[in-house]
């Protein structure tokens, strides 16, 4: 454990930055599902995509600089099971950030749908064309979504709840704009 009560600056541009991709690329797989099948549709998918991989790719670095620079301490009020809960919350969120790109990687393959990073970019196909496979791997991917929005709330809930409810610092120490200790 890192004795510092903050993350680093690099650590929590990271999160936030990742944050926001989440949202955005979570917003734009819901609109997109209920759109008919048109040139804007496809466009949309392409976006998506392209953000996947992006937030894949910042995953990786996040999960690097995570391992490579530990995380302050947590609050020794904090009882062993919210510790425990803490720490698999967190690597569960980094396994869903990085099992996301890679499930909707995997359907677009298996569906016949290259991935094109930013248009330019051409990703291998990860699996053959296989449109039970893609079935599946669609289920899959939205499943695993669906658990990091769970996740997610649940990790926000917990910020809150140190925040407001037991006063300390937890959610400050990741704050971008929070006093340096």
């Amino acid at each position: 454990m890192n004795p510092n009560p903050r993350y680093t600056r690099t650590a929590i541009f990271l999160h936030w930055l990742v944050a926001l991709g989440l949202v955005g690329t979570f917003s734009l797989g819901f609109y997109m599902e209920g759109l008919p099948l048109s040139p804007s549709k496809l466009k949309l998918y392409s976006w998506h995509k392209w953000a996947g991989m992006t937030l894949l790719a910042l995953a990786v670095v996040r999960l690097a600089w995570r391992m490579s620079h530990p995380a302050p301490e947590l609050p020794g009020t904090m009882s062993p099971m919210a510790r425990l809960a803490a720490g698999v919350g967190h690597w569960l969120l980094y396994a869903l950030m990085l099992a996301i790109p890679v499930s909707g990687w995997l359907m677009s393959s298996a569906q016949g749908f290259s991935v094109v990073w930013f248009g330019v970019v051409p990703l291998p196909d990860l699996v053959p064309r296989n449109a039970a496979l893609g079935e599946l791997l669609n289920g899959v991917h939205v499943t695993l979504n669906y658990l990091l929005l769970a996740a997610v709330a649940g990790h926000a809930g917990a910020a809150l709840h140190h925040h407001f409810i037991k006063k300390d610092t937890v959610m400050a120490r990741m704050l971008p704009f929070a006093g340096r200790a």
